[in-house]
């Protein structure tokens, strides 16, 4: 799922390492200074960001959620399966919590779903992203589209993205989303760790820069 926000509050927070025996499912929260999605900044202020999932060897679902102090809030359930070559494929569907949960009308629909495939060798990873229905009410036309590609070599990783629909201004399509990321463990102890992240990224559609930094803890 991206990604792409990110945040920093007084709290710190512990990551513990994966035990044998631990369950299928898992909940994790990540806080980040903001929410950047695709180069396009959701919301106001500091995001507070969920993740319950199961995961069941290549299958993933979950709900992932958004949230910051001033109003703006989602809740996005997930399927995905990752195979061993490195191709994976899934469903996203994105929804404001506002909007009412079971209208899936063209005109003001709350769910925008949509197809997500990717594949990762070493350090590259490409996605492809596709909005198969129209939903007034998420802000989707239908048929909006989503390419990135991003390489990692250590610490750190480059991407540029390209999208149309909801990605852009005008709605064509266009390069909305440059970045450097890094991210970093800080060991606290040999079962505890502080996961850090920060991003440098461009939108040079919308003429914007943003700087997200943040932490996550499980």
């Amino acid at each position: 799922m991206n990604l792409a926000g990110l945040l920093i509050l007084s709290s710190i927070p512990l990551h513990a390492q994966d035990e044998p025996g631990d369950s299928n499912f898992s909940i994790s929260t990540d806080f980040y200074s903001s929410f950047v999605f695709r180069g396009t900044k959701l919301g106001q202020g500091p995001s507070v960001q969920p993740d319950f999932k199961y995961v069941n060897r290549g299958l993933t679902i979950g709900v992932w959620g958004a949230f910051d102090f001033n109003g703006y809030s989602e809740a996005d359930p997930y399927l995905s399966y990752t195979f061993k070559s490195g191709f994976s494929f899934g469903l996203t569907d994105y929804y404001l919590t506002g909007l009412p949960v079971f209208d899936i009308s063209d005109t003001s629909g709350s769910h925008a779903l949509e197809i997500n495939a990717g594949f990762v060798n070493g350090g590259l990873s490409l996605n492809a992203n596709y909005i198969i229905n129209e939903a007034g009410g998420a802000g989707s036309a239908g048929g909006d589209m989503y390419f990135q590609v991003e390489y990692s070599f250590g610490d750190f990783s480059l991407f540029i993205g390209a999208g149309d629909g909801w990605h852009t201004t005008d709605g064509k399509f266009n390069v909305c989303n440059i970045g450097l990321g890094s991210t970093r463990q800080i060991t606290v102890s040999e079962k505890f760790s502080i996961p850090v992240s920060g991003q440098v990224i461009l939108n040079p559609e919308r003429e914007e820069l943003h700087l997200v930094v943040g932490f996550s803890f499980y």
